[in-house]
């Protein structure tokens, strides 16, 4: 989507237009959920913040501002969306992180770990390897797993990290840097 596009469609969601909503949700639908499925670990409560992240765009889009790109605005809420649902879940005891065998093969195969696999030996090793690393980040610091899933699965430029977390670019390279080195211990230890 160019630049002008996006903003017509910012200024259609900002007039309630229901057509505009169905064009932004199909546009970001599939980056919104990835980033939430690898925060919360679960594609049930995948599905479901992503639906919230959206609902909450579109009834304070009037509180878009242009400061930042659209996209960074939309992944704040939707980190925000998870670090509350967490938070909920923790309280309850109940956040269980979802196994690589409860996830739906439709996720799986939305994995850049599997995406260029074409035998069925590499899809088994790139299968479990996706397991591990999904385990593995689920056990990072909520700070960390933000870094992580930003970074190095959704392939952010620092910049917008930066504008997203509201860190500073120094932090953001400090704490990635730590959260790799969390995310190698735990893959070692899941590994063995």
């Amino acid at each position: 989507m160019t630049p002008a596009q996006e903003e017509k469609l910012i200024e259609r969601l900002k007039l309630r237009d229901e057509a505009a909503f169905r064009t932004f949700v199909r546009q970001y639908q599939d980056k919104i959920y990835n980033l939430v499925f690898r925060m919360m670990g679960n594609a049930q409560e995948a599905e479901d913040v992503s639906q919230e992240v959206f609902i909450t765009v579109f009834k304070n889009i009037d509180a878009f501002r242009g400061d930042a790109r659209f996209s960074t605005w939309l992944y704040r809420i939707a980190i925000n969306h998870c670090k509350n649902r967490l938070k909920y879940l923790g309280r309850r005891a109940g956040g269980r992180t979802q196994t690589l065998d409860d996830t739906p093969e439709a996720t799986i195969g939305m994995s850049p770990l599997q995406n260029n696999l074409p035998r069925p030996d590499n899809q088994a090793i790139g299968k479990e390897l996706e397991g591990i690393m999904q385990r593995a980040i689920a056990q990072l610091e909520e700070e960390h797993r933000v870094l992580i899933v930003l970074r190095d699965i959704e392939n952010m430029p620092y910049n917008e990290i930066t504008e997203i977390t509201g860190l500073n670019p120094g932090t953001v390279k400090s704490r990635l840097h730590r959260a790799r080195v969390a995310l190698k211990e735990q893959v070692r230890r899941l590994y063995e």
